[in-house]
């Protein structure tokens, strides 16, 4: 099923902020045949997301970021997360152009390449977002401090880590953010072949 199974009745805008709230009346077809029944839901409009993980090949290190997050403080959790830079998709930008961007603001990390990890929602249920996440490689020599940009109340520590010890936090469940989860799980099956690959040919060079 697709887009054509689907009956939009009404949408109406009840709320926009720092993100924007859509309430539709809808209708979709059933798996056993019909459709349902009208159904009333909220979705929040947050933006398209890129993300990356910079890894220092040549090191075996990861650069991760921390910050504050109001949702996780909200739930009642730590609310300062371990995460993968990451940033919106505006207008007339290309997923690949944010990344290299968010990557220098966010963590002072300049991008020598990306390799597409996965495009994914985040919490299909109730948010448009939608994420592209890359691996970028990286030189992560002198990597660190506390970056951002002030006028967006943005206050990030950055940090480099052996891969294998990023992993590890990420196995104990010391990683929250689901985009990091996501991207260090990807990089613990690929990185032997990613390592080889890119040994070699920095080699061949």
């Amino acid at each position: 099923m697709d887009h054509n199974d689907v009956e939009v009745i009404d949408k109406q805008n009840v709320f926009s902020g720092y993100v924007a709230v859509d309430r539709y009346r809808l209708r979709h077809r059933l798996h056993q045949g019909g459709m349902s029944e009208v159904l009333d839901r909220e979705v929040v409009e947050r933006g398209h997301v890129s993300a990356v993980l910079p890894v220092d090949i040549a090191r075996d290190t990861v650069v991760l970021i921390e910050q504050f997050r109001p949702g996780a403080f909200a739930a009642g959790e730590n609310p300062w997360l371990v995460e993968c830079v990451a940033g919106i998709i505006e207008a007339r930008e290309t997923a690949e152009q944010v990344a290299r961007r968010e990557a220098w603001e966010e963590a002072g990390c300049r991008m020598d390449a990306l390799i597409p990890m996965h495009r994914f929602f985040t919490t299909p249920g109730a948010l448009t977002e939608n994420v592209e996440l890359f691996c970028g490689l990286t030189d992560s020599h002198g990597i660190g401090g506390v970056h951002g940009a002030v006028h967006e109340g943005e206050d990030i520590l950055v940090r480099v880590a052996p891969v294998r010890e990023a992993i590890d936090m990420a196995n104990r469940g010391l990683i929250k953010n689901a985009i990091t989860l996501i991207a260090l799980q990807w990089l613990a099956i690929h990185y032997p072949d990613l390592k080889s690959q890119y040994t070699d040919r920095s080699e061949t060079a």
